[in-house]
């Protein structure tokens, strides 16, 4: 059962070749960050393994996102007192500690000089998880409830997306360039979730819908600004790069259409869930809207697990994610009324699948590449010969 091997030999042979190459400029993460997480990563000792950092990291989100769940399944308690004020001081430690953690697993892999392609995968396969429970998270702070000021659950399904399409142009980059331009924008959505959590606390939620300066509110600001920042910075910056490295001739792929393939299956998963929020009979994101943008995130980062092996491997981006199909037989059943009131029951099946199918591939990737390289994941000794 999980001995299935996703990874094919050509992958494998461009993983033994694989050389790890990244640009980070942003001020934040470059004058100040760094310089904390430098000082973070000697106090962690030599025998951890930089793997153990990493998971231990996403498990925190994982947990506050559980946390989150039990006080507030529907995104119906904010502008209340329903949530304890503990839970936003956890979710504030949980916030900082993952970022950290996953800012310091790297440096921690230098330092003991266990540096891999497994590392790297593993970093970056959670985080393309983890970039859907920071934001789906967040949400219990800036939800709508009733009538009052906040995210309608549509504008937290656009906003999921932005942030989703944001992730995956960085990888989009890297698969052309070779070079992973890290976003600005990842420091200082940290480093805004840790300190808006802790003004919850200090505060209470009320702050959140309030209006600020000129009657615009603060959920209405960081809407404006995701969007135009995705519009106006990374796209533009993404596509700079990707045409310095034509000029320099530098680019990993020598086609148009080899370029763009990494792109299908995210533009059609969120065409499809697009569909699928606007024409649903039952209206399932509001009806469903913690568990409908957790499937968006797992189905998410499923596909961008595959873009970023293919992208470390230096091999041919597949065209169609396989998730893509049952997806699609689902949404088209549920919006042409087949399902009728099936539609609620078959969504949750459907997000129980893809969220152990999920993992199921990252299991079997881990322990695949683990006995190809040699290593454990969660150890630093070197594995046994067979």
């Amino acid at each position: 059962m999980l001995q299935l091997r996703y990874v094919t030999e050509e992958q494998l042979a461009g993983f033994d070749q694989y050389q790890y190459s990244a640009v980070d400029t942003n001020p934040l993460s470059v004058y100040i960050m760094q310089h904390l997480w430098n000082r973070i990563v000697k106090i962690v000792p030599l025998w951890i393994a930089p793997n153990l950092l990493t998971f231990s990291g996403f498990l925190l989100l994982l947990i506050n996102y559980f946390v989150l769940c039990f006080y507030d399944w529907d995104y119906t308690a904010s502008g209340s007192r329903l949530i304890p004020n503990w839970v936003w001081w956890f979710a504030a430690l949980s916030t900082f500690s993952a970022y950290a953690l996953d800012s310091i697993d790297g440096k921690h892999a230098r330092r003991t000089q266990s540096s891999s392609p497994l590392g790297e995968l593993f970093d970056h396969g959670l985080d393309s998880w983890a970039t859907s429970l920071f934001t789906i998270s967040w949400f219990s702070v800036c939800a709508s409830p009733g009538d009052s000021p906040g995210f309608s659950k549509h504008t937290m399904f656009l906003f999921l997306s932005i942030v989703l399409l944001n992730f995956m142009l960085s990888h989009w980059e890297k698969y052309n360039t070779g070079v992973l331009f890290l976003p600005w924008g990842y420091d200082l959505s940290q480093v805004t979730l840790v300190a808006g959590y802790l003004l919850t606390a200090i505060v209470g939620v009320e702050l959140w819908h309030k209006p600020l300066v000129f009657g615009y509110y603060i959920t209405t600001v960081s809407m404006t600004l995701v969007i135009g920042c995705s519009i106006f910075l990374s796209l533009p910056h993404t596509l700079y790069n990707i045409y310095m490295a034509y000029q320099k001739k530098t680019l990993k792929k020598d086609s148009l259409y080899e370029a763009l393939l990494p792109l299908v299956s995210p533009t059609l998963l969120f065409f499809l869930l697009t569909v699928w929020v606007a024409l649903s009979p039952c209206d399932i994101l509001i009806k469903q809207p913690r568990l409908f943008l957790f499937m968006v995130g797992v189905a998410f980062s499923s596909v961008a697990c595959r873009v970023i092996v293919c992208q470390m491997s230096n091999t041919r981006s597949e065209s169609f994610h396989y998730l893509l199909f049952p997806l699609a037989l689902v949404v088209f059943a549920a919006v042409t009324g087949l399902l009728g009131r099936l539609e609620e029951s078959v969504f949750k099946a459907f997000t129980a699948l893809a969220t152990v199918a999920h993992v199921h591939y990252g299991v079997c990737v881990g322990r695949q590449l683990s006995q190809h390289l040699n290593i454990h994941i969660f150890s630093m000794k070197k594995r046994a010969q067979e």
